[in-house]
């Protein structure tokens, strides 16, 4: 027993020693930095006390010479042979030889402001405060800054987009709950208050209903501002009555639109497609459905068989039609006297009739593209819009030709969702910007990372650990790939979950 004591303390002793040892060479790492070409920089630092993360500022200071700023792009454990060493864990036998692993934080970034020479054992540390906020001053556009909260590493830091970023698509994605819908609404309050760029809004969970009302905890002087700048926001739902009706004419729909509502193929159904387009062109009531369901009544069997499509289809009875009401929805596209318009497609009570609306709308942007008018066409819930079946599949073609060519014309998307991988690959790779919140999947994180490859994968992998609020913000929306907590938003939000107090315990 005295003998297995012994041991038993020997073996304690060795390894305290050589976990006195490896701390002592760790903590003995330098934190230095090396950049051959004076643009970007690889470092080392020690792993106690360790103080940079992927996304944050770094100052570098290159022996004899000026600091400059830079940004850490990836941190990871790098692990190195140390030196070998002897240890006693039994006092009756020799003692034993270990190779000690020591163990540090290794990684790469970019110089964000320099003289752009090459260094070598630059002491890096984080930045301060002041030096970030110098630098953000001198590098700020002359255009309309978007200020959408603070820099997530720096939170006494208020960080703004360039509004001219607009000028790209853009892409926002975030999972249920991370703030998506939220920051959204933040995001297009800074663009309506401070720029003006007509915006259009397709919304399909009815988030923007009450955009244009403030939040009833918004200080006074917020408030009084944004109702101000918000006269402008105009909404259309199904439900309401007059000229706030969300309302379509069905003469106004070009000829493929009218087609796929009634399921019509073109070539499969040749015959019925001519009659459709006969039928419209004669109508006394400017092609309206209930001719063309009248059509079940004539003798030729052509006509009779549209006319009962319409009818077993019950499109006629649809609500978003216009009826005997005066203006659409695309008429007041159209004339684009509205600075901002919520098309609230979750008030219509079917899915065909959100479809129709939302193809009308994306074609009749395009059929007036000749305007050259600049629209920031907003898509909220991208993956509901874009499917590829049916009537949805006009709203696909219509949303990818307007990412492939819109921005010529001044035709600019921004695309929400929450599953990227459902959104068309042609919309995704055609968008220059990205917004980027939590996303719990790795799939659709590497997905992202292969569709915008400018975003450095260590910021894209913070995502997968953001909180609510919390995002990725990379392209030309901001000079460089930020790291950024949303700030508090004016306007009311539409829409909201469920309340939960079903899951509350019972009191008896």
């Amino acid at each position: 027993m005295a003998a297995h004591g012994r041991a038993g303390d020997a073996t304690r002793q060795a390894r305290d020693e050589f976990r006195t040892l490896r701390a002592h060479l760790e903590e003995g790492i330098l934190s230095l930095a090396t950049s051959v070409d004076g643009r970007r920089f690889t470092y080392q630092a020690s792993l106690h006390g360790l103080e940079l993360q992927p996304g944050g500022y770094v100052s570098l200071s290159p022996p004899g010479r000026d600091p400059q700023l830079g940004q850490v792009l990836s941190l990871a454990e790098h692990r190195t042979d140390g030196p070998e060493i002897e240890l006693g864990f039994n006092p009756d036998t020799a003692p034993a030889r270990f190779r000690v692993v020591i163990r540090g934080a290794a990684g790469d970034g970019v110089i964000l402001e320099g003289d752009g020479e090459p260094f070598h054992d630059a002491e890096i540390a984080p930045a301060s405060d002041a030096e970030i906020s110098a630098w953000l001053a001198r590098v700020a556009p002359t255009r309309a800054r978007l200020e959408i909260g603070s820099l997530l590493l720096a939170p006494e830091i208020p960080f703004a987009l360039d509004a001219g970023g607009f000028d790209r698509h853009t892409f926002l994605c975030g999972q249920s709950g991370s703030g998506k819908s939220y920051a959204l609404g933040a995001l297009l309050e800074q663009v309506v208050q401070e720029t003006g760029l007509r915006i259009i809004i397709l919304d399909p969970n009815s988030d923007f209903v009450r955009f244009a009302s403030a939040k009833a905890d918004a200080s006074e002087e917020a408030a009084s501002r944004w109702r101000a700048a918000a006269s402008g926001v105009v909404v259309r739902q199904a439900a309401e009555a007059g000229d706030k009706r969300l309302r379509l004419r069905f003469a106004d729909l070009d000829t493929r639109t009218r087609a796929a509502m009634l399921r019509i193929d073109p070539i499969a159904d040749r015959d019925e497609y001519a009659a459709l387009a006969t039928a419209v062109a004669r109508s006394r009531e400017r092609g309206g459905l209930a001719a063309v369901r009248e059509l079940a009544t004539t003798n030729d069997p052509i006509e009779q068989q549209l006319g009962l499509r319409v009818g077993n289809l019950g499109v006629q009875e649809w609500s978003v039609w216009a009826r005997d009401d005066a203006g659409t929805l695309l008429e007041e596209i159209v004339a684009g006297d509205t600075r901002c318009l919520v098309v609230d497609l979750g008030s219509l009570p079917t899915r065909e009739e959100q479809a129709l609306t939302a193809a009308s709308v994306l074609d009749t942007l395009w059929e007036q593209r000749a305007d050259r008018r600049p629209t920031l066409i907003v898509v909220d819930e991208a993956h509901n819009v874009y499917p590829e079946d049916g009537l949805t599949a006009l709203a696909t073609e219509h949303a990818v030709r307007i990412a492939g060519e819109g921005r010529k014309f001044g035709l600019h998307l921004l695309v929400a969702t929450q599953r990227p991988q459902k959104v068309h690959e042609n919309v995704v790779s055609q968008c220059d910007n990205l917004i980027l919140m939590r996303m719990n999947s790795t799939a659709d994180v590497g997905a992202l990372a292969g569709a915008f490859s400018f975003v450095p994968p260590g910021l894209l992998d913070r995502a997968t650990a953001f909180r609510q609020g919390e995002t990725l913000i990379a392209g030309k929306l901001s000079g460089h790939p930020a790291l950024v907590r949303v700030g508090r938003r004016i306007s009311e939000e539409g829409g909201g979950d469920v309340a939960s107090g079903w899951a509350d315990t019972p009191r008896g």
